[in-house]
């Protein structure tokens, strides 16, 4: 059975309630179409390519409010279709009421298949050819801003593998579109990383994962000849920047660690949930259904809480 750590219900409880008020102070962006409900692909061309992503619209989306957008990025090899399959974030977002994107990476083949995304030291297709991702990230946000009304507060970013690289990326170089990351069997690898503000950081790694190996170096069962960087190095990096205080509290549950570091700068965090035992997956997903965690269900609970603060 997949469960949450002890306090979040509490937590999660008068989080929301909170966000539920500043929410209500919102306003859409007029002269916005409202777009329908369900789901659709859109392309947009960027840096001379053809690009492409899902969009997932919830039908109970409050059309008077300005929507949370979340970014679910592929693992390397893979595309939107298998992060949709893999997380599963349209289910959460069809009851919570935000929109979800699922954008396709880039490859040598024309037929959306062995995608990869640029996380800087990594990976395939995208590092080599040094792809704008980041670029074509904020492109995506701009299109959609002319079909929804999005908050610029609540823009999020999650992935698996290769994707949860390009997630750490975004924290580095689009801090001022992300309010929160949620990077799943994935390490910082993008150097400098200078974000231009704190962000949230929620991130899940499993202890035995031969692809990215939880204390750095390279995986064994890697595809790629990569000296990862360790998920203390990433942590560590992520609760510094944000300044928040020292030592970690941390709690051992049954088959996972969870830790957190509280007093962040602006109103952040940082969490890790190590999984013991755990190899290269997304915690709770279709693929590994007998995870003690649902990793979507934690990412959106965090991801709710954690809004960009206030400007002023």
């Amino acid at each position: 059975m997949r469960i949450l750590p002890r306090g979040l219900i509490a937590f999660g409880v008068l989080a929301l309630a909170a966000a539920a008020c500043t929410r209500r102070a919102a306003t859409v962006t007029p002269g916005v179409t409202p777009w329908p409900a369900g789901d659709a692909v859109r392309f947009l061309v960027h840096g001379g390519l053809n690009r492409s992503y899902a969009v997932h619209v919830p039908a109970p989306l409050d059309r008077r409010q300005p929507a949370a957008l979340v970014f679910v990025f592929h693992g390397g090899t893979g595309n939107a279709e298998s992060a949709i399959r893999m997380s599963a974030f349209s289910d959460v977002a069809d009851r919570e009421g935000f929109v979800v994107v699922y954008p396709n990476g880039t490859g040598r083949l024309s037929d959306e298949k062995l995608l990869t995304w640029n996380g800087g030291a990594c990976c395939g297709y995208a590092q080599e050819k040094n792809i704008d991702d980041v670029g074509f990230v904020r492109a995506m946000v701009a299109d959609l801003q002319t079909i929804l009304s999005v908050d610029p507060r609540r823009i999020y970013a999650t992935g698996m593998s290769n994707g949860g690289i390009l997630s750490h990326r975004l924290g580095c170089e689009a801090a001022d579109l992300f309010a929160a990351i949620a990077p799943v069997a994935g390490t910082l690898n993008f150097s400098p990383c200078e974000p231009s503000r704190p962000v949230s950081v929620i991130e899940f790694h499993g202890t035995d994962d031969p692809h990215i190996l939880y204390d750095g170096g390279y995986g064994p069962a890697s595809l790629v000849k990569v000296d990862f960087t360790s998920v203390q190095y990433s942590v560590d990096f992520w609760s510094t920047f944000d300044r928040c205080n020292f030592p970690s509290q941390t709690e051992a549950e049954t088959g996972f660690r969870h830790s957190r570091w509280t007093g962040c700068a602006e109103s952040s965090a940082v969490e890790l949930y190590t999984v013991v035992g755990g190899g290269h997956e997304w915690p709770g997903g279709p693929g590994n259904p007998g995870s003690a965690l649902s990793a979507t269900e934690l990412i959106w609970a965090f991801f709710d809480s954690h809004p960009k603060p206030e400007e002023g």
